[in-house]
């Protein structure tokens, strides 16, 4: 009942996936990642466990075929799962449950998979990893977000839309973007929105987090502060709105 893409930036390393679907709160079931070990799409008739034991094997150093192989293996309902997944070295590999619904199908590309179920028909995928892999001059971010809306446009989930989620990591356990529309009437132009909200400062902020290298983080966050205040000026010189609905806080 959803299409995502599942990604690894070859430059960079940071893993990435974008889902979208009729369903309620789809970014709470599909999305697994964990910085610098990989990143798994479960979907269709959706087990958790896909995405939970599959980063476990993936730290474990399995190979993505094999994991596919284990996980639908002991899994009495596997033809009505769908599975994609990569590992930080760029290894990716699919599953389509026989038994998942039409139109239902994955393409695999090179540090790349695309799999979606109860879609309007084939060009959903073909048309998102198209997308993708036309904008490799992009961010991830920003390149996900293209590659889905090109999805979008070939017909999507036949039933509609409710809901899309996007999730980036680096190379930390947690997410340094997490974005969902839960239920939305146009949820991935919502996560287009939140995405220029989150440009405004919380991206900025993000780079004083605290890692496994720096611990610390940035405690001195005048440097961010400036940009912000730049970036907030600039805005507002040129006449641009807020991305926000909200107020803009000060920092």
């Amino acid at each position: 009942m959803t299409w995502s893409i599942v990604a690894r930036d070859p430059l960079t390393g940071h893993l990435g996936i974008a889902v979208a679907s009729r369903f309620f709160a789809v970014g709470a079931l599909v999305p697994h990642i964990r910085g610098g070990i990989g990143a798994v799409g479960t979907q269709a008739f959706v087990s958790p466990l896909y995405g939970v034991d599959g980063l476990s094997l993936l730290a474990a150093g399995r190979a993505p075929e094999e994991i596919i192989a284990e996980l639908t293996a002991r899994d009495a309902g596997r033809d009505q799962r769908q599975l994609h997944l990569i590992d930080a070295k760029g290894r990716n590999a699919a599953f389509t449950g026989a038994a998942c619904i039409d139109w239902a199908g994955h393409l695999i590309d090179e540090n790349v998979s695309v799999a979606g179920n109860m879609l309007a028909g084939p060009a959903v995928i073909t048309k998102t990893l198209a997308a993708y892999n036309k904008a490799m001059d992009k961010p991830l971010t920003e390149r996900l977000l293209l590659a889905m809306q090109a999805g979008e446009n070939a017909g999507g989930d036949k039933r509609g839309r409710q809901s899309a989620a996007l999730v980036i990591h680096r190379d930390q356990d947690y997410p340094w973007l997490s974005l969902r529309a839960d239920d939305h009437p146009d949820p991935l132009a919502e996560l287009v929105r939140l995405h220029a909200v989150a440009g405004e400062r919380y991206l900025h902020v993000a780079e004083t987090m605290a890692t496994r290298q720096n611990p610390n983080g940035m405690t001195d966050r005048r440097e961010i502060d400036e940009k912000i205040a730049a970036l907030e000026a600039a805005r507002i010189a040129e006449g641009r709105p807020s991305a926000s609905f909200a107020t803009p806080l000060k920092m």
